[in-house]
């Protein structure tokens, strides 16, 4: 009569399974999102028009002792970013570069 009973899987352990199958799909989703960029930005380092600039600002805010602040404006410079997805070759991507063009400092 043994072949009546069955044991019932564990949720927790079907949970474990779901949970990692969707880590690992996540991770090869974006290393191969990764490897596509990189093939597209090697292209185009071919082509020479894998690399691009944008103006950024530096903003030094002075706090004073008596709770004002006081801004000082540096001239923009133009930093060299690359047109792709993900960071290549030790520069940032334009998209971000372009979101986030104003550096400021605390002092």
């Amino acid at each position: 009569m043994t072949g009546i009973i069955q044991a019932v899987p564990d949720g927790n352990n079907a949970l474990q399974r779901i949970a990692l199958r969707s880590l690992l799909a996540v991770v090869g989703l974006v290393a191969v999102t990764y490897a596509a960029d990189y093939c597209v930005f090697r292209y185009r380092v071919g082509k020479q028009q894998a690399y691009g600039s944008v103006a950024v600002e530096h903003v030094t805010a002075i706090e004073h002792k008596d709770g004002k602040a006081e801004l000082i404006f540096d001239p923009s410079v133009q930093q060299s970013c690359v047109h792709s997805l993900f960071p290549h070759a030790g520069n940032v991507p334009c998209w971000f570069l372009s979101r986030h063009a104003q550096r400021e400092t605390d002092i």
